[in-house]
Order: C-alpha cells, then structure tokens, then sequence
C-alpha cells in the first residue's frame, strides 16, 4: 500500500445557503444535513466537507460528533446541554459562514494491492458474463479508475468508493451470503468496497486484498478516510500470500 498527499489548500468555497440543505431530526440527541441535491458526485461531496469544515468548530463544546455520509451529514449533540430548538439556529449560522478556504487538506491517494481470483467463491467470472466483458477487461476496467471515499459505514472500516464504471454496473446479490471473507473486494451497483472483516454481504466479490481496513489498536485505525482517492493494483496469488493475504 502506498499513499500520496493530495493538497487542496487552494480549492475556495463558500458558505452553505438554505438552498443547499435541510435538517431534519434523528432521535434525541441528533440532527441530519441532507444536501438538496443527493447525486452521488465529487461536487456533492465537496459540499459534505465544506458542511463538516464549518461545523467542526463547534465539536467539544455545541457538538459531540460529526459523521458523514454519501449526501448527508449526522450531526450529534448532549441533550443535557442542548436541545433540538436551541441547537437549530447555530447551526444554520455555522453553516452560512463564508469558509474562504478548505483547510489544507489531509486527503491523499492509497493504493490497495487486490488479487483478482477466478476461484469458485469469488465473483469474478460471474461479472464477466453478466456484463458480457472478458475477465481481463473487468480487472481493467475496476484497477484502471480512481474511487473517492465518499463515506464509512455497514461496519468499522467499511469505505464505499465511488464512483464504479457504468459498464460494471451489477444491482446487489438477491440473496446475500452468509459470509464474505475478510478483505474481499466487492462492487454493487455504482459502488466498489473492501470488507474489513468477515460479515454477511451482498455485493459481488472480485478478488482479494491483504491490507488490513481496520485495527483499533493503530491511529489511525484505517488505512482511508473520507476524501481519499482509492487505487487498485493488480497483483498475482503470490503476492498476495507474501502480503500476509489469507485465502
């Protein structure tokens, strides 16, 4: 695995209109941002960072914590501090302040080594006949773009990754298995991830990576955050192996 920073200290922006969101109630201690527009996009997330640049400010003391997704934002509070009345208005005044600048920026590209496996368990030659491609163009097409981390979620250190080729394209398995192995690489629809660990999935499954996606004793504890760029590279079962990839 290796990493490239991306600055983006330059990008200007500005603050969010009334236009751009609403918030809307989720549970006691909660609000949602949803962006107006819910296209999953760069530009959308662009706005899903502004929105978390000028709320982020008011974390440790208004707020508790800050969770984004693919167009929305779950935005927490202390109830005994706070409720959702009194929250309401400074967070509509965070979020028209004009954010001159994107702090210089964190985000960088990682590169994921994955062996593609053509073995039973796996996917692979099943998306090839389903999208009528060879299996060399499928591992094409997958390795040859570049995914955003547009969100974390399902499961601690699940990333989905945006945005997959149209020609790769599948809906989700309609009878999801029992158990995905721990580091397959998987898309649905217009979404490619790697699971972390061992869970019951949907997506369909392309290969494999050894790089672990999370460890809670490590800081940080993924490898990728939202904003990241995302590369596969191709690497044979050797490889793999010598990675500390299990099969």
């Amino acid at each position: 695995m290796s990493e490239i920073n991306l600055n983006r200290s330059d990008l200007l922006v500005g603050g969010l209109s009334a236009a751009d969101y609403h918030l809307q109630i989720a549970g006691e201690n909660a609000y949602i941002l949803y962006l107006t527009t819910q296209q999953i996009s760069p530009g959308t997330a662009l706005h899903i960072q502004t929105a978390m640049q000028l709320l982020q400010p008011l974390v440790g003391t208004v707020l508790v914590e800050l969770l984004p997704s693919y167009a929305s934002l779950l935005i927490t509070f202390n109830p005994l501090q706070h409720s959702h009345l009194t929250l309401r208005p400074l967070l509509v005044k965070a979020l028209a302040k004009p954010a001159a600048k994107l702090a210089t920026s964190t985000a960088k590209c990682v590169e994921l080594p994955v062996w593609y496996s053509e073995q039973d368990d796996l996917d692979l030659v099943r998306v090839a006949k389903a999208t009528g491609l060879s299996v060399a163009e499928v591992i094409a097409l997958h390795s040859e773009c570049s995914y955003q981390v547009y969100a974390i979620g399902f499961a601690p250190g699940f990333a989905y990754l945006g945005e997959l080729p149209a020609a790769l394209a599948l809906p989700r398995l309609s009878t999801p298995r029992a158990k995905v192995p721990a580091g397959a690489v998987a898309i649905a629809d217009r979404q490619t991830a790697v699971y972390p660990a061992a869970s019951p999935g949907g997506w369909h499954l392309l290969g494999l990576c050894p790089v672990p996606m999370f460890n809670a004793k490590q800081q940080p504890a993924m490898p990728v955050a939202v904003g990241d760029q995302v590369n596969f590279v191709p690497i044979t079962a050797r490889e793999y192996s010598l990675l500390g990839g299990l099969v």
